[in-house]
């Protein structure tokens, strides 16, 4: 995330490492707040959302033993034993599996479960709507490239946030910036499929820039897109959609802006850019 130079001086922020990747709480500094009272609520706010997130990888996460995932994967536990939790993750990966026509799946190659890539955004999804909870109206959270804002890094003003894309040939370059401002951040369903223009709060990105080759092709030859970046009001659907395009090339591309109010910036094998509108301005 690049905030904007005219409110870069004026944001706090907070990290923590969890799922295997860093995640940082940016919010602005409040003028009507005492400094130590301030940096309190981050302080608090963060540790939240910290415990969020380590409950959820203590259940999703395969590299764990003892989570409830690794059991599901060793056959120790079935399906419907899991806890809700695990079920209810499984329900909306295998329905986002429906409608990205299996370019999204909940199993791996080899059958087994693997619900990582719906689980970072239903953490960052949860973690947005405690923040909100707790009454804070102007934040960045930002889980290893994937964010979610809320307000504006200026408060009081239609200033938006702004998301930096890496170029994924060169990871000191940015191939683009994208203006999100806060939304409604309820948990979206993926039959949501409308255009109505509405405020983008999300930006994901998929692809084997970062971490390798993690999402299964199921186009056919050689993946098309090394990266894919979707902008869309909440961040399941950002997310999710990244991962399928990367999986599904441009067949998926095509159905997921047909289909759904987004924004992407797929990165071709050759390094060439494919853009929808909101990309191009």
């Amino acid at each position: 995330m690049q905030p904007t130079s005219e409110t870069a001086h004026r944001l706090r922020a907070r990290t923590f490492t969890c799922m295997g990747t860093v995640t940082s709480l940016a919010v602005p500094t409040d003028a009507h707040k005492a400094p130590q009272a301030a940096a309190d609520e981050l302080e608090a706010a963060t540790a939240v959302v910290e415990r969020l997130f380590t409950e959820l990888d203590s259940i999703f996460s395969l590299y764990r033993p003892d989570s409830e995932a690794s059991r599901l994967v060793r056959g120790e536990l079935t399906l419907p034993e899991a806890s809700a939790e695990m079920r209810a993750r499984y329900e909306e990966a295998a329905e986002w599996r429906l409608l990205t026509e299996g370019a999204f799946t909940p199993e791996r190659p080899d059958g087994a479960l693997d619900l990582s890539g719906i689980v970072k955004g239903h953490a960052i999804r949860e973690a947005g709507m405690s923040l909100l909870a707790l009454g804070m109206a102007n934040w960045c959270l930002n889980a290893g490239g994937d964010v979610l804002v809320s307000g504006s890094p200026n408060p009081d003003t239609d200033v938006p946030w702004r998301a930096g894309i890496v170029d994924p040939a060169d990871r000191r370059t940015l191939l683009a910036g994208f203006p999100l401002g806060g939304a409604a951040l309820g948990s979206a369903p993926p039959d949501g499929m409308v255009a109505d223009g509405g405020t983008r709060a999300a930006l994901a990105t998929s692809g084997s820039a970062e971490r390798g080759d993690h999402i299964w092709s199921v186009a056919a030859g050689a993946a098309e897109f090394r990266q894919v970046s979707v902008a869309a009001a909440d961040v399941v659907t950002a997310d999710v959609l990244a991962t399928a395009i990367v999986a599904g090339g441009v067949p998926m591309l095509n159905r997921a802006t047909a289909m759904w109010d987004i924004e992407a910036l797929a990165v071709s094998a050759n390094g060439e850019l494919l853009a929808t509108g909101g990309f191009r301005r």
